[in-house]
């Protein structure tokens, strides 16, 4: 079965390492790093489609405490 892969460029108010340490956590994602420059935490997340993986960014992830802004970039495959 395909699956829907993607980026998640992650701003944080402050502590980007607890961060990214709690997103680790959540279903669906696949690593989650904290990283020096214009964003604070790059994740990559994997769902069965676009409806779930939505799903996960905008209910479970924007949820995660600390996390101001998120961009989400899915990763095209031809």
């Amino acid at each position: 079965m395909a699956s829907v892969d993607a980026y998640v460029l992650v701003q944080t108010e402050v502590n980007a390492a607890h961060v990214a340490a709690e997103i680790r956590k959540l279903d669906g994602v696949r690593s989650a790093d904290d990283v020096s420059g214009p964003y604070d935490v790059v994740v990559r997340v994997s769902a069965p489609d676009m409806d779930t993986l939505g799903k996960l960014i905008v209910s479970r992830l924007q949820s995660v405490e600390g996390i101001t802004r998120t961009l989400t970039c899915p990763i095209a495959t031809f």
